[in-house]
């Protein structure tokens, strides 16, 4: 009974609800823009080290060997605390978000990338053939194909990115562990982080049976061919 009260008090985590539940709502949008500037930056990076000039591709490779080593919560302090001292101001959302972009990029980009390299270049050839140009083979031929490759792994990186909101409590971001963490502080009493868990688990456990989904699915797919 004495753990029940302490980590499952009901009575706290109805007070501490509406808190956390605004706080749930902070952390899914921030995750959902950061996927999206990802997914879209990733791509067009993966696009530039390929097929980009020389020192394109350089800086590209830099860029994403760079941020893939450095820790998120590292940068996302830097970007918060450091840039005021150049004369860039960004809100704790913003911030966030950057961070939390940037180094979905940076990810993103390398899965692009090998699903790209995946493809046969006996498809590029053909396509070439038939006198399509350079966008036309990516956008009909190439990269539908890859995303059918990148799918899986592409889903663990959105819950990665998912998972690493709630970093963005360091900066004072009201998001889902910002708030349990400040309802815990109050009722002195960890009932709320345990509802946290919850709502992050009930959050992303969807998105982790999808990737086993999409995996199964290929997986038969190749079987029937």
């Amino acid at each position: 009974m004495e753990l029940l009260h302490t980590f499952f008090n009901w009575d706290v985590f109805v007070d501490a609800l509406p808190l956390m539940l605004r706080g749930l709502g902070v952390t899914i949008v921030l995750g959902v823009v950061s996927i999206v500037l990802g997914l879209v930056g990733g791509l067009l990076l993966a696009m530039l080290r390929l097929y980009g000039y020389t020192p394109v591709r350089w800086l590209a490779r830099v860029y994403i060997d760079v941020l893939r080593s450095i820790p998120l919560l590292v940068l996302l302090v830097l970007i918060y605390y450091a840039l005021p001292f150049v004369g860039i101001r960004l809100s704790s959302f913003a911030a966030a978000a950057a961070a939390l972009s940037l180094v979905s990029c940076a990810y993103s980009a390398e899965i692009f990338r090998s699903g790209i390299e995946a493809i046969p270049k006996g498809q590029f050839e053909a396509a070439a053939s038939q006198g399509m140009s350079f966008f036309n083979t990516m956008r009909d031929v190439i990269l539908p194909q890859a995303m059918r490759i990148v799918l899986p792994p592409m889903t663990s990186n959105c819950i990665n990115v998912m998972k690493d909101t709630a970093l963005a409590s360091v900066v004072a971001m009201p998001d889902l562990l910002k708030q349990a963490t400040q309802a815990q502080a109050l009722s002195a009493n960890p009932t709320p982080l345990v509802g946290a868990a919850i709502m992050y688990l009930l959050l992303l456990l969807p998105l982790v049976q999808l990737v086993s989904w999409v995996e199964r699915r290929n997986g038969n797919g190749g079987k029937r061919t």
